[in-house]
């Protein structure tokens, strides 16, 4: 207790020196304050990106591996063709067996299905069909003869002369046999299947975008969305039927209902050499329908795109590997787009990393000057050292006493800094943040009308809050004040459920900060804290040292 009294008196006597500490201690903890900020600031834009770029995997074909296989072995193109039909495609049992891994958030899969359609035209600007040439060549041979006195003969020509022509004709029949790709398109249209709307890349980034109606959210019925070329080849709108023609039995036919017509913006659309968009003849459906056609038919195959999400950066390779064990064929490789988020992020890292390196320059200056401002302190205190050792005090308590003086100078300083601080990291917290916060929504707001959902995301906030506020007045009318929790509580139900229901697209929501709790959380002030122990301790240094060392007689003889 002598110690906490004295050490209180000691920092009224010298209120100069303290004050001068405080200040250097306050600048300190501002700067660590907004520096801390900025670090936390880099990791919400980082999470960010992650949440909306999830690192995917997928399976796709090893074309080295495969060219390596048939340079080995010395194959004609035909034998190459004819080997390259006979790797066996990925299955649905496939891809749900690799998906059932530890190394994954979750995984979903497409179908792409080579169909015929009745009544509509396939968008071509060429026709490929095997023809019969038939050639026919014609040779004409004549002979000039002179007279002759004997006269006519049979077989002969007449004695005063003439000619014989002859006419030979030879025609050639040429069958064209065409050697195909069996895996390649075998009818005029791609019916692509989805499960998820996380998984339609192409409405995602903006390559096909929905110009009348929408694209269903219901991935169980027979609808489709399909591209403005084919609509306008065929006259079709919202709400057309088409109709779907197995290509290997015309007998099987399937009817789907036009829900969206969409266009394609792509480098492909303007390509002046072509008619049409590589998407022309796309009709994009759901995964069920896809299966309902397969089922109608064994000898139909469909090619299945996988796309697993992985939990982290560590987890790619391992997944790679468990996969391969589990039965992967050499064929097929494992391909991700870690290296495209890890790039993307790079930036954003090194700020970080120079908030960082700020933070650690900061505070070894600081604490270098503390040390010189103690050391200074103790040679005008060498006297009171003397004393206090002279009347018994231990080494290890005097040096207790100077620890606390400083603690609490430090303590109050840092709790200034750490004020003005938390005010000045708001803003620059949000300069950070700003660039995030308008592209997530903007992002989400395009994407959103990319899917034919006309209706913003605010929009839909507020025709919410309208729904509620309704239910509300409804419900006060007819219930007493017993049922007030209860009603409120199905009223958040109900929000939620409908929160959930509305699609992310993987676009993380990045919230401004309004407040300080929002950048000075207690993650921030427990680093402060520590910060603050460290600069004790690191000034503290010189005052343990130099009173180890001092001897109180020879202090007292100094003195006198």
């Amino acid at each position: 207790m002598y110690i906490i009294k004295n050490a209180l008196v000691n920092i009224k006597r010298n209120k100069g020196r303290n004050i001068l500490i405080a200040l250097i201690i306050m600048v300190i903890s501002a700067a660590c304050a907004v520096t801390l900020a900025i670090r936390e600031s880099a990791e919400k834009i980082i999470t960010s990106y992650e949440e909306q770029n999830k690192i995917e995997a997928t399976i796709s074909l090893n074309r080295e591996s495969i060219m390596k296989e048939f340079r080995d072995s010395n194959k004609s193109q035909e034998e190459m063709i004819s080997a390259f039909n006979s790797i066996e495609s990925v299955t649905e049992e496939d891809i749900i067996n690799y998906g059932d891994s530890d190394y994954l958030e979750s995984f979903y899969y497409t179908y792409d299905l080579s169909v015929n359609a009745k009544d509509i035209k396939e968008a071509t600007d060429s026709l490929v069909k095997e023809t019969t040439t038939t050639k026919t060549e014609t040779t004409t041979k004549t002979e000039q003869f002179e007279g002759s006195s004997g006269g006519n003969r049979p077989g002969m020509p007449p004695s005063g002369g003439g000619s014989r022509t002859t006419t030979n004709r030879k025609t050639t029949t040429t069958q064209i046999e065409k050697i195909f790709n069996e895996k390649a398109s075998a009818g005029a249209f791609n019916l692509i299947g989805y499960n998820s709307y996380d998984d339609m890349k192409d409405f995602i980034s903006g390559n096909y975008v929905v110009t009348s109606g929408e694209l269903s959210s219901d991935f169980e019925s027979d609808t489709c969305v399909i591209s403005e070329e084919l609509a306008t080849l065929n006259n079709l709108e919202v709400g057309s039927k088409i109709t779907i023609v197995d290509p290997k039995d015309s007998t099987k036919t399937y009817e789907l209902e036009v829900t969206g017509i969409y266009k394609e913006n792509t480098d492909s659309s303007s390509n002046m050499k072509n008619m049409f968009t590589s998407s022309a003849n796309k009709i994009i459906t759901n995964i069920n329908f896809v299966k309902k056609v397969l089922a109608g038919n064994s000898e139909l195959n469909a090619t299945i795109t996988p796309t697993f999400i992985v939990k982290d950066a560590d987890s790619v390779e391992k997944f790679t590997s468990e996969i391969t064990e589990k039965g992967l064929s050499t064929y097929y490789q494992v391909t991700s787009n870690l290296e495209t988020i890890e790039s993307a992020t790079e930036s954003v890292k090194n700020v970080r990393i120079f908030a960082t390196t700020f933070l650690l320059i900061t505070l070894i200056i600081g604490g270098v000057v503390l040390v010189v401002i103690n050391m200074i302190n103790i040679r005008e205190r060498k006297y009171e050292i003397g004393v206090l050792r002279t009347i018994g005090m231990k080494k290890s308590k005097v040096s207790l006493q100077f620890m606390f003086e400083l603690l609490v100078v430090c303590l109050i300083a840092l709790l200034m800094g750490a004020g003005i601080g938390s005010f000045t990291s708001v803003p620059v917290a949000n300069s950070l943040l700003a660039n995030e916060i308008s592209n997530a929504n903007s992002k989400y707001e395009n994407i959103n009308s990319n899917f034919g959902h006309r209706e913003s995301l605010s929009d839909n906030q507020k025709e919410e809050t309208k729904e509620e506020s309704v239910e509300t007045t409804e419900e006060s009318s007819k219930t007493d004040e017993n049922n007030t929790e209860s009603t409120t509580s199905d009223k958040t139900e109900t929000s939620s459920s409908k929160e959930r229901k509305q699609p992310s697209f993987g676009i993380a929501r990045v919230e401004q900060v309004d407040d300080i709790n929002a950048v000075v959380n207690l993650k921030v002030l427990a680093e402060l804290l520590g910060i603050g122990l460290l600069l004790t301790l690191i000034g503290s240094l010189a005052s343990m040292i130099a009173i180890s060392r001092f001897s109180p007689l020879t202090i007292l003889k100094e003195r006198s």
